[in-house]
């Protein structure tokens, strides 16, 4: 039986996220409505933070606001190039696809190639099923498509995106080689979720095209992108990467170089905050997702998401918040700690703060 309501246990998590997502307005990290933006597409919730602040009278808007003019092409953007295989990078290589864009990706192996275009016709089948495109759009999609196991074929691409293993090591040295192979002007896009892209900028000798376009999986269905710019990102990279953006009918919201983006950085603190009121005893954890679900339409509890996530990928991503920012309140919970130690991750091992081998 719960020490509070369901009304209370909303408030005990959601007034600590709605005062981090304030403190970020008032940095100047992100506008209002990218904060907004980020949680409502990135993570499904019917309202982003900073308008249920206004109505509760945390947040008070500034007058005459100006409306954000729709972005422009500063450079020219026809062919795209993307570095990876996996699911993340075959997303986006059929999102540039279906816009029109020639995409040239590199991978591996022939395999690896093989496998992309394997998963971008399943997908492309699937809504030629639902009518939601015609055969011949299908074939328009797929035509537009060029894999090689040579990064030099990213010589003459205007953007190259890459999609490959969360290892600095290992994307420093790719953007090494494609600072020597992409031509001058190029933009270098990152899709990390947690690397510093200055760093990345640093080890070429373009740090000006270098920049972050973090798509969120699945990005055929997701539609935010977190487009992250570094201190040395020109504004006309920024610019046209946000207008990209808008040509592949995805959301962008602008942010700064700094651990968790927009996204992660008010999420993983609010799911943190929820392990550390199960700790409390004040209620259990289906106490907790019922209550939130009910009192604030979020699609998940916080111990549902967690589990989804993968208690791992959120331990670390916490102690990356908590590192960075020193804030005591982002300190990983003992039980989220345990979870993982224990090698309960959730949904990918069976069992994480659920029990999902039945």
């Amino acid at each position: 039986m719960t020490d509070l309501t369901n009304e209370q246990i909303a408030d005990t998590l959601i007034l600590p996220y709605l005062n981090h997502a304030i403190r970020m307005f008032d940095a100047g990290y992100a506008s209002a409505v990218d904060i907004d933006n980020g949680m409502i597409y990135g993570c499904g919730y019917p309202k982003g933070p900073m308008t249920v602040a206004q109505e509760r009278g945390l947040f008070t808007p500034a007058e005459g606001s100006a409306e954000a003019t729709a972005p422009e092409f500063k450079l020219e953007i026809n062919k795209v190039g993307v570095v990876g295989t996996g699911t993340m990078a075959s997303g986006m290589i059929q999102v540039f696809a279906q816009a029109g864009y020639d995409v040239v990706f590199v991978g591996r192996s022939q395999d690896k190639l093989d496998g992309v275009i394997s998963f971008i016709d399943k997908g492309l089948s699937k809504l030629v099923e639902k009518g939601r495109i015609t055969e011949d759009a299908k074939s328009d999609t797929l035509g537009h498509l060029t894999g090689s196991t040579e990064r030099e074929a990213l010589g003459d691409v205007d953007i190259v995106v890459e999609a490959i293993a969360e290892d600095l090591a290992i994307k420093s040295e790719l953007y090494k080689d494609l600072d020597r192979i992409c031509k001058p002007g190029a933009i270098l896009a990152t899709t990390t979720s947690s690397m510093p892209i200055t760093k990345l900028g640093e080890v070429t000798s373009r740090p000006e095209s270098v920049i972050g376009m973090h798509f969120f999986n699945p990005a055929t269905i997701l539609k935010l992108v977190e487009v992250v710019t570094t201190d040395a990102t020109s504004a006309d990279v920024a610019e046209t990467v946000l207008a990209l953006c808008a040509n592949i009918k995805k959301v962008a919201v602008s942010c700064g170089d700094r651990s968790g983006f927009i996204v992660n950085c008010l999420l993983f603190p609010y799911l943190n905050d929820a392990v550390k009121l199960l700790e409390s005893g004040q209620a259990t954890m289906e106490e907790i997702d019922a209550a939130i679900k009910e009192q604030t339409g979020f699609p998940m509890g916080p111990f549902a998401l967690l589990d989804l996530v993968g208690n791992d990928v959120s331990l670390a991503i916490e102690k990356e918040l908590f590192e960075t920012f020193g804030d005591a309140a982002f300190e990983p919970a003992a039980t989220l700690v345990a979870k993982v130690e224990a090698g309960d991750l959730g949904r990918k091992t069976k069992k994480g703060f659920y029990d999902y081998s039945a």
